[in-house]
């Protein structure tokens, strides 16, 4: 292999700079830092990963990116802030033949499950109790929207009874799964943790996406710990009045 060859064939440099945990070092709880974490680790691409400590935040961070939180990421010494910019960039950068598509077949795979987090930030943050039940409905209703998704086949698959898909495009990962698992076992974690809430076992479509998420190292070694996110949401998740 020539130089020019070995230099081409070489990955891009690149560093995720992610959110820490409340020890500075481990991973904290951030579905963005965790959707960012999850595309470069399905591309196959060798890369760098900082945790972020928000309390004492180095100068030279500070410099790198002023002004901004974590998730961030620097690709071949360019910096980029925007979530979704970052997404569109990698996999413009990051592209077949050397590494993998990550794009939906499905449009409608995109917005599954959109909802969801906007429904249980509402229930979480509720003070007050005669809105708790509506809330709470209110969350419900998104999640069977989304098992009816996981549980229907998609235009490709062979028409006969439900889906058994494992995510939401088919059965691989793909950039809505890295948007929605993140956010998705978040809900669990914390309904749980301080509303007693569980997602419905009727649900089978939600519990087989998340139990063939939880055997992916891409998501489990990404994930914060579930007591980082109770530790997050200790503040926001409000008690309800009496």
């Amino acid at each position: 292999m020539t130089d020019a060859a070995a230099e081409e064939d070489k990955d891009p440099d690149i560093e995720l700079f992610v959110k820490a945990g409340s020890d500075g070092e481990s991973i904290g709880n951030c579905p963005f830092s965790q959707r960012l974490f999850m595309i470069l680790w399905l591309k196959g691409v060798v890369f760098n990963v900082t945790t972020v400590d928000l309390k004492r935040k180095p100068a030279d961070l500070h410099n790198l990116a002023p002004g901004t939180h974590p998730p961030f990421l620097t690709f071949q010494g360019n910096v980029l802030t925007d979530v979704n910019k970052i997404e569109e960039y990698l996999e413009e950068m990051l592209a077949p033949p050397k590494y993998p598509r990550l794009a939906v077949k499905n449009r409608l795979s995109n917005i599954a499950g959109n909802d969801i987090f906007a429904k249980f930030s509402a229930y979480v943050k509720n003070t007050r109790p005669e809105k708790n039940r509506a809330l709470e409905k209110s969350l419900t209703k998104a999640l069977a929207k989304l098992d009816e998704y996981l549980t229907t086949p998609l235009p490709d698959e062979v028409q006969s009874g439900g889906s058994t898909r494992k995510y939401l495009d088919g059965d691989e990962l793909s950039l809505a799964d890295c948007n929605l698992l993140p956010k998705l076992h978040v809900v669990k974690v914390v309904a749980k943790k301080y509303r007693n809430y569980d997602i419905p076992s009727e649900f089978g479509g939600v519990w087989r996406y998340l139990g063939n998420a939880y055997n992916r190292d891409e998501f489990t070694n990404t994930c914060a710990a579930d007591v980082e996110i109770e530790l997050a949401y200790k503040v926001v998740a409000k008690r309800l009045g009496k």
